[in-house]
């Protein structure tokens, strides 16, 4: 499953292949693209936010954030909580997570130190810079 950061610097097409069975996007990512397309003024740049966003809905499976989910997101946060962090301010990030979880699905991301804490909970998948 691909987190934000993923779907806004797509993987490597090898990476892609190694993932192929198990690209889906969060519900939550979807709303993160959203929010993103008035963060700025551009309208141009907004225009070409709305039509990625149209693209990634017709390519990609949209997993919902679900009741199990959030039974998954209470583990989630209380494993971050353990760790000393403060799960409030990553509320967005540990739904993301919550969801891969709920579908067993690996969570490919840029970002993967948005989910420490989380070891042996969630199989995360740190994607590489692209070329």
């Amino acid at each position: 499953m691909l987190d934000t950061s993923a779907i806004i610097e797509p993987p490597s097409a090898s990476q892609l292949r190694d993932h192929a069975d198990e690209l889906a996007v969060p519900i939550i990512a979807i709303g993160e693209l959203h929010y993103g397309i008035t963060a700025t003024d551009d309208l141009v740049e907004q225009t070409r936010r709305r039509q990625r966003i149209r693209s990634i809905l017709e390519v990609f499976d949209v997993l919902p954030f679900d009741l199990l989910a959030a039974e998954y997101y209470e583990a989630l946060a209380t494993l971050v909580r353990e760790h000393g962090r403060n799960p409030r301010p990553r509320r967005m990030d540990l739904q993301i997570a919550a969801t891969a979880v709920r579908h067993d699905l690996p969570l490919l991301t840029r970002n993967p130190d948005d989910f420490s804490g989380l070891e042996g909970a969630l199989d995360l998948v740190a994607l590489t810079p692209s070329a």
